[in-house]
């Protein structure tokens, strides 16, 4: 059996319903039975790296799939809560939030990209800093820099400023 795709479909007749057994334990069918497809779909992709036994490296497979759906769930669930929150406030506090809101992103707009991604990274996403700076490609220490100069220069750009004199207008 020397044919990729007659050793896939057999190592897919194998081990699908016990894959698909180990998913329904943690999730409800229709997404157990989405990440046992995808369970398969990363085998095929990665299927050079299959150690023998296959079982447990595509159970560890499912396990990370899954542990990824729970996250992608818990940010989008936290996403409707601060949405929710948002909406909560009275006409006049709405009004002056997205003023406060559009001047605070046309700031974060200016700013570096590096500078941005280090605010996004801890504000809108919540990493921690070993988290971020593993998204950034640095150490947690520069990136704890990279953030401290960020909202830095994000504070000195949203600080009020005087009103201009009459001559300044001019």
């Amino acid at each position: 059996m020397d044919d990729p795709e007659e050793r896939f479909t057999d190592l897919y007749d194998q081990h699908y319903r016990n894959v698909l057994g180990y998913a329904l334990l943690r999730a409800e069918p229709a997404l157990a039975e989405d990440v046992a497809s995808e369970t398969f779909l990363v085998a095929w992709r990665r299927w050079d790296d299959i150690p023998e036994p296959p079982l447990p490296w595509l159970l560890g497979v499912t396990r990370n799939l899954l542990r990824n759906q729970r996250v992608k769930r818990l940010r989008s669930d936290e996403l409707v809560t601060r949405l929710a929150q948002l909406s909560t406030f009275a006409d006049g506090d709405v009004a002056e939030r997205v003023a406060d809101r559009q001047e605070a992103l046309a700031v974060l707009a200016g700013l570096r990209e590096q500078d941005i991604e280090a605010v996004v990274l801890a504000s809108w996403y919540g990493l921690t800093p070993a988290q971020a700076a593993e998204v950034a490609g640095c150490s947690a220490r520069t990136y704890n820099v990279r953030l401290h100069r960020a909202r830095r220069r994000l504070a000195n750009a949203l600080r009020p400023h005087p009103p201009l004199t009459f001559q300044e207008q001019a």
